[in-house]
């Protein structure tokens, strides 16, 4: 999962936007500042170009293996074209059976509103961490379609007040969204597999900041203090 704000990637300027949800995979490419080498392999194959190219190995090796393959290999852009759409249609994404097969639709609703119910859980605390008072905060959950390789999460929290924006999260609320969006019961591979179920890669969970409670708030609060605290200490 990688949680997309200000401070999580180099190319801030991919989060301006005019509309919201905001969306990237297929949109723009993400440079993360600090990421370990799993998550850079998989935003390189999230890389179409890159794709495309892996799908060629087998003609460039041929082409290289013998000489009287080289020409019917440059000859043949057909075949190209037919393996790299049996790539990306076959191997890389899943069928409409295929998906339905992954799950009932009822396990994957379940899935689902418990994903949303989380959602909504960390906005109240983001909202009351940041004391807002008025409009509408939502939290954008998009993954990548690419069935059969490890599950690509990109997390950010949007809003349209004053005008449409990705929030700029610090480091108590990033950790919040790493910890309390996805667990054992719910990880990010079987939220993966209800939303190719249903055939939709991006939910958008949204709250009112103006029914967050007193409660929630004054929790929020005394939660935030105690981070600082240990925070505080720890220097």
């Amino acid at each position: 999962m990688l949680v997309v704000t200000q401070d999580t990637i180099r190319n801030a300027g991919v989060l301006e936007t005019r509309s919201l949800p905001k969306k990237f995979f297929g949109r723009v490419a993400l440079i993360p500042r600090q990421a370990r080498p799993g998550l850079w392999a998989r935003l390189l194959v999230e890389m179409q170009l890159l794709r495309y190219l892996a799908a060629l190995i087998p003609f460039v090796f041929l082409a290289f293996s013998s000489s009287r393959m080289a020409l019917p290999v440059t000859q043949a852009p057909l075949a190209m074209v037919l393996l790299i759409g049996f790539v990306e249609m076959k191997v890389l994404r899943l069928s409409d059976k295929g998906r339905a097969r992954l799950m009932s639709e009822d396990e994957a609703a379940r899935r689902l509103d418990t994903l949303a119910f989380r959602a909504k859980a960390v906005l109240r605390k983001i909202a009351a961490y940041r004391d807002v008072a008025e409009g509408e905060l939502a939290l954008v959950i998009e993954q990548s379609e690419l069935a059969r390789v490890t599950p690509l999460t990109l997390v950010s929290i949007q809003s349209a007040r004053p005008q449409p924006h990705v929030l700029d999260l610090g480091p108590e609320e990033r950790e919040l969204i790493e910890t309390e969006l996805f667990g054992p019961d719910l990880t990010e591979k079987m939220v993966h597999h209800a939303n190719l179920r249903d055939g939709q890669m991006i939910r958008e969970v949204r709250i009112e900041a103006r029914g967050i409670s007193a409660h929630t708030r004054l929790a929020a609060w005394m939660e935030k203090r105690a981070m600082a605290q240990t925070e505080t200490a720890e220097i």
